[in-house]
């Protein structure tokens, strides 16, 4: 198990304080000036399923309120809002400083047999054909300040290989559609539980940056403000993350300030087994 790895699990392995109270770690995560979204879903998910020992989450809706800090824990507190028959209802508010940062509702069902349907997998080049993110760093990391040079290039916890990769520091207008592999061989024997949350904190990855690519916008690039407002996800199958999945996104919109994003994530031989959507800030920057 790599480093990087064995820190993302230790972030998602929240420390027990009361009765549905928890406190997760802030730092460590993917951005080292604020609390990366997908790390405080996940953990607030980690949270809530904690009281939930005989269902798996098929939904959560999130409203990230306020910019964590990495400098400073984060306070979970779940309200055990029902427990039914056969869903189960959580809600987790994730604090800083007394304040929220985060609203998380999350919905546990039984499992359950019924009719079945899905859109098929996009074609497009498997990820042995690609070349993976952390070697595209490398061979950008030239350009990069030396002061963001080191974040630039450190080690992530997944492997990330990408069917249409822009030029970070140089982007054109390109379309919105937006495809990448991604797989966490460490997640290999994790429980069900895991596996959610693991793909729970990788939902995040690129989303917003499917409005950012019509308009010829990256996070590299001091032109606009950018934040995650709200995540949704669905989980539809079982989750083996240690194997390559297609997050497939799209932007079918952006104005006023924001960008609405989509994306399903696929297992390699073409089962969907989740669905996600997002609204993000994309404020121009003004001189």
């Amino acid at each position: 198990m790599t480093d990087a790895a064995k820190i993302l699990l230790n972030l998602l392995d929240l420390e027990r304080l009361d009765r549905n109270l928890y406190r997760g770690i802030g730092s460590g995560g993917e951005t080292p000036t604020r609390i990366y979204g997908g790390q405080v879903i996940a953990q607030a998910l980690a949270a809530a399923y904690a009281s939930v020992p005989d269902r798996l989450c098929h939904s959560l809706h999130a409203y990230f309120i306020r910019a964590g800090d990495p400098s400073l824990p984060v306070i979970y507190e779940v309200d055990p809002s029902r427990d039914g028959g056969s869903f189960t209802t959580r809600r987790v508010v994730a604090m800083q400083n007394g304040k929220q940062i985060l609203n998380l509702a999350a919905s546990f069902h039984i499992s359950e047999s019924g009719w079945q349907h899905q859109h098929s997998i996009p074609n497009v080049p498997g990820p042995e054909q690609l070349v993976s993110r952390a070697e595209q760093h490398s061979q950008h990391a030239h350009r990069i300040t030396a002061s963001q040079r080191t974040e630039f290039t450190r080690e992530r916890p997944f492997e990330i290989r990408e069917v249409d990769p822009r030029d970070p520091l140089n982007p054109v207008e390109t379309s919105d559609i937006n495809h990448m592999w991604i797989r966490m061989e460490a997640a290999k024997g994790a429980n069900p539980q895991l596996q959610h949350i693991l793909m729970a904190y990788a939902s995040d990855f690129g989303l917003l940056g499917s409005a950012l690519r019509p308009h010829g916008l990256t996070w590299y690039r001091p032109e606009a403000m950018t934040a995650s407002l709200d995540h949704t996800m669905w989980f539809h199958a079982p989750v083996h993350f240690e194997n390559w999945h297609l997050y497939s996104m799209d932007s079918p919109f952006a104005g006023g300030g924001r960008g609405f994003n989509r994306g399903s994530i696929y297992t390699q031989d073409g089962q969907l087994v989740a669905s996600v959507a997002q609204e993000g800030l994309m404020r121009p920057l003004r001189s």
